[in-house]
């Protein structure tokens, strides 16, 4: 089997993850390489080993999480439509079995939420996995005098945790939020439809999905 390590220590996927993100910051994006791919990679992992997958499943969709991005090196239009072909060249090539990468590439090509559905469990995680990462350190501007709505709300956002609760019926995304910087409704102009898209991919888990800012529940 291909391993999430295998991928994570390839020089070819390492360099499309570089230059994927060297397009975004041309654009202006928040932070999109290694720190965002293997948040996503081990949150989802995270998801799926806590509700009691498979350790195959678990390895699938910690893959599907490092390569969800790539295809930004293409465009950011459609990325994950892109992302999912490229990701397809690189695990045929490594001799994946097939049913893997279809999960894989199935995943990658759902993650964005103005085409994604959560069609599977991999794909489920890995949709609640990616829509979760806002943080502070995926801000790269370093005047907030020129802060764009998603630098303020990501730069806003002082902790950030993803957890399921002890019985496996809700996953929450709780968030600490400096009003100082940006106002809670900042949050839902710009992430609404990917926490709409969080709330489905919870149900396809079993789960309901639960978002807390500062300590409230609004979700």
């Amino acid at each position: 089997m291909v391993t999430y390590e295998q991928i994570k220590n390839s020089e070819e996927v390492n360099t499309y993850i570089k230059a994927a993100d060297a397009s975004l910051i041309a654009l202006g994006y928040t932070e999109h390489s290694f720190a965002h791919v293997t948040k996503v990679a081990e949150d989802a992992g995270y998801i799926l080993e806590t509700l009691g997958f498979s350790e195959h499943d678990v390895e699938l969709v910690k893959v599907a999480g490092y390569l969800h991005d790539i295809g930004n090196l293409v465009n950011r239009i459609d990325h994950s439509q892109s992302g999912a072909i490229m990701a397809f060249r690189i695990l045929d090539h490594l001799r994946m079995d097939p049913s893997d990468i279809a999960k894989i590439v199935t995943a990658i090509g759902n993650h964005d939420e103005g085409t994604g559905v959560p069609v599977n469990a991999i794909a489920a995680a890995l949709i609640l996995a990616d829509k979760a990462d806002v943080r502070r350190s995926r801000v790269r501007n370093q005047d907030p005098t020129t802060f764009d709505i998603h630098d303020r709300v990501n730069y806003s956002v002082t902790k950030s945790q993803l957890k399921i609760n002890q019985e496996h019926t809700i996953i929450k995304l709780k968030l600490e939020i400096d009003t100082k910087i940006s106002p809670v409704m900042e949050y839902f102009e710009i992430f609404m439809s990917r926490m709409i898209l969080c709330r489905r991919a919870a149900e396809t888990l079993g789960l309901s999905f639960k978002l807390i800012i500062n300590e409230q529940s609004l979700m």
